[in-house]
């Protein structure tokens, strides 16, 4: 009899295995998840097409069909994961055909093998209920100042240094900026962006944590509200760097990718409404000679600038610091932080 359990349930040495389609895997996944798909993403959309339009049963049988094919090598991959792992713990979109037809098999073929009640869908309710009761249970250091003064990489520090982070940016795969896409590829789903900060949370060794100021939507994922309402009570800190630091460090992050130019030059064309033809045409011309610092420089002072500054005047400021190096500035921040 195959075993159904809640995600919160779960405990032991297990493996948790998606049998959803690679396209739902991508898209968002439980975390520490592997995925062996039962179907692929056309042999679900056929499927899912005919058993909306014709019949469950024909869409059964469809199902049957592909699946058999694929059970031998599913198995294999099974008995090896078996080997490293005390039971198997199977999740579907809902719970439901998928992962309880291959638990069953497995089950009757002696494999320890579980399934999440409600399969993804559970797991998505749970972290949507636990997640501001995590949040209400810390308080958060916000990190404030303008682009390219090392924010990003205090936070990175800090985590090496053992202390809490949330980084906000990295869970969105985004930076947070009208180029804060330039070599990161495709960004983070809001499904996945939730999930990541509630395993942070869930995972946190203290009751402060780290995180920088933000706009609420990075990219195309959203800050739940309660987080950006609990940020805004929390502790601020400022930091500031001159525009040669900056700029330096907007240079080095934006054009370590291959096809760096093409990118940015991408984006640039996507804010002439902000910036202006002229200058966009100028800068692009620039970033194709890989002439960077006049444009970063310029950008900063004339575009970013001005426009964080609306945000910046209304916290009180606990800790201002002028960063030189991040391992320094980074310090100065540790040795405030064990004074409070």
């Amino acid at each position: 009899m195959l075993k159904t359990i809640e995600y919160g349930e779960l405990e032991g040495n297990y493996i948790l295995v998606d049998v959803r389609s690679p396209g739902e895997f991508q898209e968002s996944t439980i975390n520490g998840a592997i995925n062996i798909p039962l179907f692929d993403d056309e042999e679900r959309k056929i499927i899912g097409t005919v058993y909306t339009r014709e019949s469950v049963e024909k869409a059964k049988r469809i199902g049957l069909e592909v699946a058999s094919k694929k059970l031998l090598h599913i198995y294999d991959e099974i008995k090896e994961l078996n080997k490293q792992y005390d039971k198997i713990v199977l999740f579907c979109a809902r719970g439901g055909m998928r992962s309880g037809v291959l638990g069953m098999l497995l089950s009757s073929l002696g494999i320890n093998t579980e399934r999440i009640n409600e399969g993804y869908k559970g797991y998505r309710r749970y972290v949507m209920e636990e997640l501001p009761r995590l949040n209400d249970s810390v308080r958060y250091i916000v990190l404030h100042g303008n682009t390219g003064v090392g924010k990003t990489e205090i936070l990175k520090q800090l985590e090496l240094d053992g202390f809490d982070i949330l980084d906000l940016e990295g869970f969105a795969n985004h930076r947070g900026s009208l180029l804060g896409t330039v070599g990161l590829g495709k960004t983070t789903s809001q499904k996945s962006f939730e999930s990541k900060i509630y395993h942070m949370l869930q995972g946190a060794k203290s009751s402060f944590v780290f995180i920088e100021a933000e706009s609420k939507r990075i990219g195309n994922t959203m800050i739940p509200d309660f987080i950006f309402e609990k940020m805004k009570t929390g502790i601020h800190l400022f930091v500031d760097a001159d525009i040669e630091f900056r700029t330096n460090l907007i240079v080095k992050e934006y054009t370590k990718f291959e096809n760096c130019n093409e990118e940015i030059i991408e984006c640039l064309k996507r804010l002439e409404k902000y910036l202006g033809e002229k200058n966009v045409d100028r800068y692009c011309q620039s970033v194709l000679k890989s002439e960077y610092d006049e444009v970063v420089s310029e950008l900063m002072i004339k575009h970013y600038d001005p426009m964080y500054m609306h945000t910046s005047n209304k916290y009180d400021y606990k800790l201002k610091i002028m960063v030189v190096d991040i391992k320094t500035a980074t310090s100065e921040i540790e040795n405030w932080f064990k004074i409070i």
